[in-house]
């Protein structure tokens, strides 16, 4: 589990959780959290399970969403049942007793707090759902529950590096289109008309441009560490049936 020091704040749990600890097998060995997937529901129960006990929030609820590369935004109040879940791809909440958890498998994981409001927030940002504004949306509806922006810590974890990145210059055009500054987070490719898009810095970016308190970045490349992390891309490559999904976690602690 990998952990940053701008959410190590009172009251506040997280994790940006690896592939590794968990009792899944195959190609989903081992701590595979992603109830989307083709796994073994009982072990990506007892793997989500896990997850919470590291963390140190033993009995509370862990919640995700059917994420959908949008800017939808779900305050929650109360926890839902895994096949009622919102199609969405970030979450707020002031409650304690739920845990918000983010499934990845090379698009960027985000924690939020306002430690000093207990207002918590996590996203799901690929480039479509960055580009779409999620980051914003999370932190104005954390606003909305009582966070002050200038005081919400924001942190992005493990996601695919620039060299793992191959993309069209069509993505490019749609990314610089709506942020013109990240024209930077492109490089020319080897191969004829694609670029390698950095999706690290185009988030943490995003995140800087809402002058928050503070801002982190967990620098891992999730398709070059196969042993502690899950990539999508990478199993596209090798032709593989399926995936797992590593879990970024934050709740409030009683």
């Amino acid at each position: 589990m990998l952990m940053s020091q701008t959410l190590n704040l009172p009251g506040i749990r997280h994790g940006f959780l690896t592939r590794e600890g968990g009792v899944s097998t195959a190609i989903y060995a081992s701590l595979n959290c992603g109830p989307g997937s083709l796994d073994d529901s009982h072990a990506v129960v007892q793997n989500r399970k896990r997850a919470l006990e590291l963390l140190g929030l033993n009995g509370t609820q862990l919640l995700s969403c059917y994420q959908i590369h949008s800017p939808t935004v779900v305050q929650v109040n109360e926890p839902w049942e895994a096949q009622n879940a919102p199609q969405a791809d970030a979450m707020v909440t002031n409650k304690s007793g739920l845990a918000l958890g983010i499934l990845t498998a090379d698009c960027a994981p985000v924690l939020f707090c306002d430690g000093a409001a207990g207002v918590i927030g996590a996203a799901h940002a690929g480039w479509k759902g960055a580009v779409g504004g999620v980051l914003q949306a999370t932190v104005s509806q954390m606003v909305k529950l009582g966070a002050q922006q200038n005081r919400v810590h924001a942190v992005a974890g493990p996601c695919i590096h620039q060299h793992s990145c191959e993309v069209g210059a069509e993505l490019r055009l749609q990314v610089i289109s709506q942020s013109a500054w990240a024209d930077w987070c492109f490089e020319r490719s080897p191969r004829a008309g694609h670029y390698q898009f950095d999706l690290p810095s185009y988030v943490s970016g995003e995140l800087q441009r809402l002058n928050l308190g503070a801002v982190e970045l967990i620098d891992h490349d999730t398709y070059g560490d196969e042993q502690r992390f899950y990539s999508y891309r990478r199993t596209t490559h090798r032709g593989e049936a399926d995936y797992g999904r590593q879990i970024s976690v934050i709740g409030l602690a009683d």
